[in-house]
């Protein structure tokens, strides 16, 4: 049993700047949470503390039955990667994944068949004998890695392991620690990771569930298609998603008896459901999020709510167009397939087009909580 707890977690600092604002988590049993959030969210503060590298001023974390508030690293059951992959450069592969197992005086045979099956798993098999200085940074990335497995531990630890690798190696690198992650599982040794980054494409498809982080609280913790679906806020609703959500401001107007959104100088009319969530907002201003795959596009109105706008900007992404429409004092992006976009950007630039929303995949916005008020 590897269940990871936070309760009231908080981070002080002596300075008097607090850090972590008495978070609540539960990383459940073999499960892979990614942690994310913009530089200076506290997200590695918190893994430092769950691995004891960083004092807990508030709160308790239990990993399994255990308070580990005040035990050593080394007493954990935990085994962490971090971002430099902190390889002994005098040693070799082999000597590397060894190092922890002969410090905890293994049997040499033990040490040999661990060191064996994570090189195995890894294929570090060819590596053995190398030095650090002559692996890729992928290579290293994977002996850090396999230095992790070999300790058997209840919990994983990752800490922006990958920011250090190029776009390639960084998604070669994805895929083999979420295959490592349901290999563990599948084959019944622990497997509970928490995995701390930056990058959202990382949160996206490693997770099982994602935690999100804004200055030291907790945003969402959900799955990744939740999040990306029903953002509780419009934090997370911008944070997750590339191109990011359209997030403009908006009122709530009552027209013909139905509610719809100010865009531009038309109102476009909220679903029914949607009018029954947000009714208590009409007349107040909110705001509005779409992603831009949810927009569509024409160079003729379409049959009813639409709005119009200028194109100022196109960008060719081979597969995809990214459209840019200013409407009044603000930017929408929005992202048509290529053989859809052409007949609007043979037109050239700085044409009027028209658009619409699919308003049932529209979120709306509470203007002073960010509470999404659409859910």
């Amino acid at each position: 049993m590897a269940e990871v707890i936070f309760s009231k977690l908080g981070k002080v600092y002596s300075n008097g700047f607090r850090a972590v604002h008495g978070i609540d988590l539960t990383i459940r049993d073999g499960e892979f949470m990614v942690i994310v959030g913009p530089s200076g969210c506290a997200k590695s503060t918190t893994l430092r503390m769950l691995a004891g590298l960083e004092t807990i001023s508030d709160g308790e974390v239990r990993i399994g039955e255990r308070v580990v508030n005040n035990l050593a690293p080394k007493s954990r059951g935990i085994a962490m990667v971090f971002q430099n992959y902190a390889l002994y450069p005098h040693m070799t592969v082999r000597e590397n994944l060894a190092f922890g197992l002969k410090l905890s005086r293994l049997p040499k045979k033990e040490i040999e068949e661990q060191v064996a099956e994570a090189a195995k798993i890894l294929e570090l098999d060819d590596l053995l004998d190398r030095l650090p200085r002559q692996l890729s940074g992928g290579q290293a990335q994977r002996v850090a890695v396999g230095r992790a497995i070999v300790k058997k531990p209840d919990v994983f630890l990752f800490d922006e392991p990958l920011s250090n690798l190029d776009a390639k190696l960084r998604a070669s690198m994805r895929i083999r620690i979420s295959d490592l992650h349901k290999h563990l599982k599948s084959s019944g040794k622990a497997a509970t990771t928490v995995y701390v980054t930056h990058d959202q494409t990382e949160a996206m498809t490693m997770g099982d569930r994602i935690c999100v982080m804004k200055l030291g609280h907790i945003m969402q913790v959900d799955t990744p298609d939740n999040l990306y679906h029903y953002p509780a806020n419009m934090f997370v609703a911008g944070f997750i998603g590339s191109p990011e959500m359209n997030i403009k401001p908006s009122t709530l107007k009552k027209t013909a008896g139905q509610i719809g959104l100010t865009v531009g100088h038309y109102v476009l009319i909220l679903s029914p459901e949607q009018q029954t969530k947000v009714e208590s907002y009409c007349g107040q201003q909110v705001f509005f999020g779409v992603r831009p795959e949810f927009i569509h596009v024409s160079l003729t109105p379409f049959a009813e709510n639409h709005s119009q706008g200028e194109l100022v900007r196109m960008e060719n992404m081979g597969h995809e167009f990214f459209l840019y429409i200013k409407v009044d004092d603000f930017e929408l992006t929005c992202r048509l397939p290529s053989d859809e976009a052409q007949a609007i950007i043979s037109e050239g630039l700085h044409q009027t087009v028209y658009f619409q929303f699919d308003m049932d995949k529209c979120h709306i916005f509470d203007a002073k909580t960010e509470k999404n008020i659409s859910l």
